[in-house]
């Protein structure tokens, strides 16, 4: 195991620092600073060896968390990337991601702050890219089979790499002009530079995975189509049906959803002209929705310069310890402040969004709110305590519904459960032979490392549809849920 007395020497949690606010609103580079070696080294050794380690639970990777830990501890990197590789194919996108659920259930967070795992998991694929370790695994046949991936995000990437892996010739497609889904499009890239998935992409390439962007499957190809050409295919396109909010005034210019914000400045980043780009330069930005979807308009608002930034969230504050009724091991609902929030702006709880409010040239120029209150179960506008915040920018952070359905609903007549995902059966099929689905588009808006996961079993799932058995490993089910009591 790591240090046997690390968790008795070392009882804080150290993290690397994050950059200045002032300087690192100046980019969009991320926002930490290169780690301490000594302090990882530290933090990997608070590890306890748990004979029943729970961070395992909490993980659906099923991450070897604690063989990784003491391998950092005696600096044996080598080793730990193949420990981390054995579970998780993309550790540089989950370490810098992922919420970690994992250290949520970490045993050592019964009586002390968790053991930084995150932290430790992405400094691990970091150092093994710096140092060359990471290398193309092409299969050592191939079967003649042929899949086609349908989106590139963390679930098509998966299902991919493993299904190239066991000697199937895949392709991913993608309607997006550039490979990587959310990733690509709509993560910011001060939380994640799109340099980490350029390096994953030339691995998967070498390895023999051929990509398609700018094909656009329902349109371009129909689904028939596709089928028709490959011998299985995997439908990995997210759950990217934004919540609205259907109050007066929704359809003011100014109003937008996060997305829509998001992904134009991610294609600006990259280079590319934006025209009439969604910009909050010199404006009062408002952001409804306290998720990380918020967090990520309200990073990118201030580095645009906006005037002012407000993030309104409908539910109460949470509060800063776990609360009684989400006990260890579960993940519990804290008040966190992510590096976006400590860049300044102000956060309002309880605040229900009325009207949105238009100038005398037809423009957002406000939003009427009124605090929320609970009536039977339902949060709803508190009648008399309406009041106005200005805001020349209105972005809608509300979460997400479920996957585009039109086309597959019309072309392959596929069923959608009551949460609006496409239903499967526990195999990951759909109930068209040979088309299975994974990560949010079956399971509805998660997290990342469930959409790797679900990645992962999937192929399992296709490549004993194709070969009649498999050893490919299937980390989860498409019933399994994070842990509850």
């Amino acid at each position: 195991m790591a240090d046997p007395k690390g968790f008795l020497k070392t009882t804080e949690r150290e993290l690397p620092a994050r950059r200045p606010v002032s300087v690192r609103l100046m980019d969009w580079k991320e926002v930490y600073e290169q780690g301490d070696a000594a302090v990882l080294k530290r933090q990997a050794g608070r590890c306890m060896d748990c004979g029943v380690p729970f961070c395992h639970q909490g993980c659906p990777l099923g991450n070897l968390i604690p063989e990784w830990n003491d391998l950092v501890w005696r600096d044996e990197g080598r080793q730990a990337i193949e420990r981390l590789h054995s579970t998780n194919n993309f550790p540089e996108f989950t370490g810098r991601l992922c919420p970690a659920p994992c250290e949520s259930s970490c045993v050592l967070s019964i009586n002390q702050p968790a053991v930084t795992i995150k932290q430790v998991e992405v400094s691990i694929i970091d150092q093994a890219f710096a140092s060359g370790w990471v290398q193309p695994q092409p299969p050592g046949r191939l079967t003649g089979k042929t899949v086609a991936v349908v989106g590139s995000g963390p679930a098509g990437l998966a299902a991919a790499q493993q299904l190239t892996r066991a000697g199937h010739t895949v392709a991913v497609f993608e309607r997006d002009d550039r490979i990587g889904g959310l990733l690509r499009y709509g993560i910011p890239d001060f939380k994640m530079e799109k340099k980490h998935l350029e390096l994953r992409l030339a691995q998967m390439t070498a390895e023999g995975t051929r990509f398609r962007a700018g094909v656009n499957i329902g349109v371009d190809i129909t689904w028939d189509a596709l089928r028709t050409r490959y011998d299985a295919v995997v439908i990995a396109t997210g759950a990217l049906v934004p919540r609205d909010l259907p109050i007066p005034g929704r359809d003011l210019p100014g109003v937008h959803f996060a997305m829509e914000y998001l992904v134009q400045q991610n294609r600006a980043g990259a280079g590319d002209t934006v025209e009439a780009q969604i910009d909050a330069a010199g404006k009062h930005v408002v952001v409804l929705g306290g998720g990380d979807t918020g967090a990520d308009c309200i990073g990118t608002a201030h580095r645009q310069l906006a005037a002012s930034v407000t993030n309104l969230a409908i539910g109460r504050q949470p509060g800063e310890d776990r609360p009684d009724h989400q006990p260890w091991p579960m993940s519990p609902t804290l008040f966190e402040v992510s590096s976006a929030h400590e860049e300044g702006g102000t956060r309002q709880f309880l605040a229900s969004t009325v009207e949105f409010l238009a100038n005398e040239v037809g423009e957002v120029r406000a939003i009427r709110v009124a605090e929320t209150e609970y009536m039977d179960g339902r949060r709803v506008p508190r009648a008399g305590s309406e009041r106005e915040i200005p805001a020349d920018l209105v972005l809608l952070a509300l979460g997400f519904t479920g996957p585009e359905s039109q086309e597959l609903s019309h072309q392959l007549g596929l069923p959608f459960d009551e949460r609006g995902a496409v239903g499967r059966d526990g195999d990951y099929q759909t109930s068209h032979e040979g088309i299975f689905v994974a990560g949010d588009a079956g399971r509805g808006q998660s997290l990342i490392v469930w959409a790797i996961a679900e990645g992962r079993a999937a192929a399992a799932a296709v490549d004993r549809f194709l070969e009649g058995d498999t050893q490919l490993p299937s980390p989860v089910t498409p019933t399994d849920r994070p842990f509850s009591l």
